[in-house]
């Protein structure tokens, strides 16, 4: 990053590292992390040019983008899903993962930082940083990810370099901010380096103290950071600090994470391959970031959870690769895109697939073999054959059948199972229907395929409701999912209002007689039974007393009553939902000699509690949830408020250690938070999360039961 690199960009052809195998010491996985608009596909773009993927029209060979491959971002003109992007730059292959930045897809970014070993924090000079960009930095900090920034747009008249810096500092450098600085000034449309350029000779007077400061600046900082511990001492006695000590140790502060280096970007002007910029991004990436190979692997297991040694990225050790990301192709069927931990993954060759299974969400757990297909590297719409994936690459697979997003693939003679990675609660139900008798009878399959892609997705059959929900991470997220089961799977459903699993209750004793006397020829049926209905405490769910004397109900019925009883019970009484926390005594009836079954008891049975539910009191019972909200200080008042005009208690606040950040706990009924993920998105400004779990079900308010069923 000083003089020993001469900053120049590397080009793809016939003989490039791309093409070749390359070793794990000569690869680079970087993720492109920032919100939605702040310019990180235009600076991939960039990328791609510099080192020759694309032409100075923008495409590559085949007349797309490097990024162009689904038809639903180019409607909604933003990214959908993680785009891989292979480059090359001093005899490295660059491996840059260019993940969605809208917070509804932060399952593929969670999939880009798993396959990735560092990540380039991307900040519009234009826009700042969002809650949510500051939320991806604290996960990245937490993976000990070195980081890097890059302030884009600053083509722009409006941009302003000095005080995105400074934004970057406060929200990122935490109590030390000089872990946060810029390597180089744009002055005149060009860049001043820092550590090896002064100020040009045309600067003015301001612009050359800016140049002297930013630089003693950043000295000071990199010498802060060193492992030599003498460098200090002879730079505060006024020694010179050569520049490749000082290079070196940024570099070694930058792959160890502890020091975050600010870069500058704009696109290229017309006719130009280079943006401002592009070659110092590129040479950070190949000189700073770690390869694979410094960094720690995943832990794993065998399949059955038997702990395993230790990975390493090395080619001849165990084959260890995970899925990263799953999705369909029109033409080539199901494609995998893989990150290889250990070992050498082989086309046509025999693997073991393990998964972890979210049964929770609709996916099975996979301990399976199958046969890895065809291998390629992909770029734009198309892809390049590939003979071979080492350690610490990244690769597609054409056509594996069973495998899913976040399985792990190994050999057959030895399974293992990488780690999980944490996935987001999708808390957003979309209640979905056929649209029609064709799409009813393809719409198992392309569920099926769709939560295959995507882990995100939890696929619920409701049995209560009797209702198929789709739990989304938002919005977007569902108009994506659902836009993609109709033009890739050609299957069209039509949303349908999301009902609440709710249950009913007897407000107070009741008594009812079930009557079910018919005559025809033949056999006939005949049975009458009465019954005490008593409300019991919440949580105590249903009791069936048998207290008939005398023989009225010949004991052979006696269950058949409580059958039909139950089953009347999940059927409900008043509004169609389950009746729970009752006492059911059979206190009498009776039978014929040759006309009773245990059918007619069934029916009889029914039909009492029916008749005792038509004369009393009956409660709806709403499922209460307990919230856990984690919003900035300067948010809680706001989600205090809202959490009130949801009927919710508040159970307490705490601060989050010295984040910023408090946790509120409340209890709210699931009715009133149907869309928070939505509304706590708007009122947090994206930088609030939740979680939440079922508490119980509790009376709900008359006015509101009103309210709700009309």
């Amino acid at each position: 990053m000083g003089d020993k690199s001469t900053g120049r960009a590397g080009t793809t052809g016939r003989d490039s590292a791309a093409d070749r195998t390359p070793t794990p010491e000569t690869i680079r996985n970087v993720v492109l992390v920032g919100h939605s608009g702040s310019g990180k596909t235009t600076l991939a773009e960039s990328l791609a040019l510099a080192t020759g993927v694309l032409n100075r029209a923008g495409k590559v060979h085949d007349g797309t983008t490097v990024s162009d491959y689904d038809e639903i971002e180019h409607r909604q003109q933003r990214s959908v899903q993680l785009a891989l992007i292979p480059l090359e730059h001093a005899g490295m292959k660059i491996n840059l993962l260019d993940a969605p930045g809208y917070v509804d897809f932060v399952g593929e970014l969670r999939a880009g930082l798993r396959a990735a070993d560092a990540a380039l924090f991307v900040v519009s000079a234009l826009d700042g940083i969002d809650g949510g960009t500051r939320m991806l930095w604290e996960e990245c900090a937490a993976l000990a990810m070195p980081r890097a920034l890059v302030v884009t747009k600053l083509d722009c008249p409006q941009a302003d370099f000095a005080a995105t810096v400074e934004q970057c500092r406060e929200a990122f450098g935490g109590d030390d901010p000089d872990s946060v600085l810029p390597l180089h000034l744009p002055q005149d449309g060009t860049l001043v380096r820092l550590l090896d350029a002064r100020a040009p000779d045309a600067a003015t007077d301001p612009d050359r103290k800016a140049v002297e400061e930013s630089r003693n600046r950043l000295i000071e900082a990199i010498i802060a950071e060193s492992e030599d511990e003498e460098l200090m001492d002879r730079y505060l006695s006024g020694d010179a600090i050569d520049l490749k000590t000082l290079v070196d140790d940024l570099e070694r502060a930058v792959a160890r994470g502890a020091f975050h280096p600010v870069l500058a970007s704009a696109p290229p002007a017309d006719g130009s391959r280079h943006g401002l910029g592009t070659a110092e991004i590129l040479e950070l990436v190949t000189s700073a970031f770690p390869s694979p190979a410094d960094r720690p692997q995943p832990p794993v297991t065998t399949p059955d959870g038997r702990p395993r040694p230790a990975l390493a990225c090395d080619p001849e050790g165990p084959l260890a690769a995970e899925v990263v990301k799953t999705s369909g192709d029109p033409y080539v069927g199901r494609l995998s895109l893989v990150r290889v931990f250990s070992g050498t993954l082989r086309p046509d060759v025999p693997v073991h697939v393990s998964g972890h299974g979210h049964s929770e969400r609709g996916h099975e757990d996979h301990d399976i073999d199958e046969r890895v297909g065809a291998l390629s590297f992909p770029l734009g719409k198309t892809l390049r054959p590939a003979a071979r994936a080492v350690a610490g690459d990244i690769v597609c697979i054409a056509k594996l059948a069973r495998a899913e997003t976040g399985d792990t693939l190994s050999a057959p003679a030895e399974p293992l199972l990488v780690a999980a990675w944490e996935l987001p609660d999708p808390l957003l139900p979309i209640a979905v229907a056929a649209h029609s008798k064709a799409d009813e009878d393809k719409l198992s399959q392309g569920l099926g395929r769709l939560v295959a892609e995507d882990p995100t997705l939890h696929l619920e059959q409701n049995q209560d409701t009797r209702q198929l929900v789709l739990w989304c991470l938002g919005e977007a997220h569902a108009d994506v999912l659902l836009e993609r089961l109709r033009s890739r799977y050609g299957v069209s459903v039509d949303p349908v209002p999301y009902v609440v699993p709710l249950r009913e209750t007897f407000g107070a004793p009741a008594r009812g007689r079930g009557r079910h006397v018919k005559q025809s020829g033949g056999h006939g049926q005949f049975a009458i039974c009465e019954i005490d209905v008593e409300p019991l405490p919440p949580g105590s769910g249903f009791e069936f007393v048998d207290r008939v004397v005398g023989g009225s109900v010949p004991r052979q019925f006696i269950p058949s009553v409580e059958k039909g009883v139950r089953a009347q019970l999940a059927k409900g009484v008043s509004a169609g939902f389950p009746v729970v926390d009752v006492r059911v005594s059979l206190i009498d009836g009776k039978a014929h000699s040759v006309d009773s079954s245990d059918a007619a008891f069934q029916t009889a049975g029914a039909l009492a509690l029916r008749e005792a539910a038509a004369g009393a009191v009956i409660r709806l019972l709403e499922p209460v949830a307990e919230v856990r909200v984690m919003v900035p200080d300067d948010h809680v008042g706001g989600v205090l408020s809202d959490l009130s005009g949801r009927r919710g208690r508040v159970l307490g606040t705490e601060p989050v250690g010295s984040s910023g950040r408090t946790l509120v706990r409340a209890e709210v009924p699931e009715w009133e938070i149907v869309r928070y993920a939505v509304d706590l998105r708007s009122l947090s400004h994206g930088a609030g999360t939740f979680t939440r779990s079922y508490v119980h079900h509790e009376a709900m308010p008359e006015a509101v039961a009103a309210r709700i069923l009309g």
